[in-house]
């Protein structure tokens, strides 16, 4: 019987060191052997999520969401250690011959970083073996963070510069209308070859770590995938209104925009279709779209063909996306953007950017900039929808 039980517990100690290495140093999409840390990040999500219904707001659901990343990570560090502290307990049970003498050597050997010698034989192999094993784990969590943040701080640099270029939440034809009233669509190729090289980077590590999808923007009105979703649907939409004149970087972001969000979601387990046909259904109606052409003809964009002309197109470059970015859009409790689809979580409406007054010298400066609110409804899921001065 006590073989046994230190076989047991051998084998937990084992399966949680490989699934630490597994987790905080390769980088790879996460495995079975990773699955106890994914089911530890999604039950702090869901638990942060839950809370969160009280808020009425949008912006106070973010601030009760956005220390989840945090939480998620000592929740890691907690299951480690109680996996470790049963597996030692398990394997000391032949030296103590009780469990709880043998929780409490492996609770002072782990913690203390040392051997604590409780009663029975000594076993000073194990007391060592676990203060050391928790030493290298601690160290691995410590140079573990730097890599999160930097991953972030690379992420969010790129999604804050977007605000002044598609509003806040980011909207793609509203990316467009932006660059023509100030006289800048030369630099859209540039901003598409950025965002390209953002995502094949966001990709590559969003999907290593997953723990990064639980890091939200520091502003509630920010989200790196309503800003993604923004940008590919800006190239989408100048690639089917002007065929002749729009910039080949456009294709290529599309490319890399839609990869990063099919990546991200196989890496949570859900079901993807990597090579749609460019006439399956999409959620977004052609009178939305057509409503959007409208704007860019009013703002002065520069457009080859019709609403309807387009449409095909644009339909069949969104089928590469939407799905994936609707639902972790709806995951991840992003800003609810226009053509970013529904939030199960949200008792709200949507809610359009809101572009900056032109201001001039001599300019009526009681006009100021708003920043939206969402009141979620309190009952039979009425939307309501307010503003605030930022």
């Amino acid at each position: 019987m006590n073989t046994l039980l230190f076989v047991f517990g051998l084998a937990i100690v084992i399966v949680t060191v490989t699934g630490v290495l597994f987790v905080l140093v390769l980088p790879r999409e996460p495995s079975g052997i990773e699955m106890p840390a994914l089911l530890v990040n999604r039950s702090v999500r869901l638990f942060f999520v839950l809370v969160s219904r009280v808020a009425k707001t949008y912006e106070g659901k973010d601030a009760i969401l956005a220390p989840m990343a945090p939480v998620a990570l000592i929740a890691q560090l907690t299951l480690w250690a109680c996996s470790l502290v049963v597996g030692f307990d398990l394997m000391l049970m032949p030296s103590t011959h009780s469990f709880s003498q043998g929780l409490l050597q492996a609770l002072t050997a782990l913690f203390t970083v040392g051997s604590v010698h409780v009663g029975g034989h000594a076993n000073i192999a194990l007391d060592v073996s676990a203060g050391a094993i928790w030493v290298i784990i601690v160290a691995l969590q410590i140079a573990y963070l730097p890599t999160l943040y930097s991953s972030f701080s690379r992420r969010e640099g790129l999604v804050a510069l977007l605000e002044g270029r598609a509003g806040a939440p980011a909207w793609g034809p509203e990316l467009l209308a932006r660059h023509q009233l100030v006289g800048i669509i030369d630099t859209l190729p540039d901003l598409y070859k950025e965002w390209e090289s953002w995502s094949a980077d966001v990709a590559e590590s969003h999907s290593t770590y997953p723990i990064l999808l639980l890091f939200r923007s520091p502003d509630p009105w920010l989200s790196w995938l309503i800003g993604l979703l923004a940008v590919l649907d800006a190239a989408a939409m100048q690639l089917a209104l002007c065929p002749a004149s729009a910039p080949s970087q456009a294709r290529l972001c599309l490319r890399m925009g839609f990869t990063l969000t099919n990546r991200i979601a196989a890496s949570l387990g859900w079901e993807v279709d990597f090579d749609p046909k460019p006439d399956d259904p999409i959620q977004l109606q052609f009178h939305e779209f057509k409503s959007a052409v409208a704007m860019l003809e009013e703002n002065g964009f520069p457009i080859e063909r019709s609403a309807e002309e387009a449409w095909p197109d644009f339909h069949g470059w969104r089928v590469n996306y939407e799905e994936s970015a609707y639902h972790l859009a709806d995951r991840l409790t992003a800003p609810p953007a226009p053509w970013s689809g529904t939030r199960r979580h949200l008792g709200s409406g949507i809610v359009s950017p809101h572009r900056p007054p032109h201001r001039r010298p001599g300019s009526d400066p009681s006009t100021t900039y708003q920043r939206p609110l969402v009141v979620n409804a309190p009952s039979r899921r009425r939307f309501h929808l307010r503003h605030r001065r930022s």
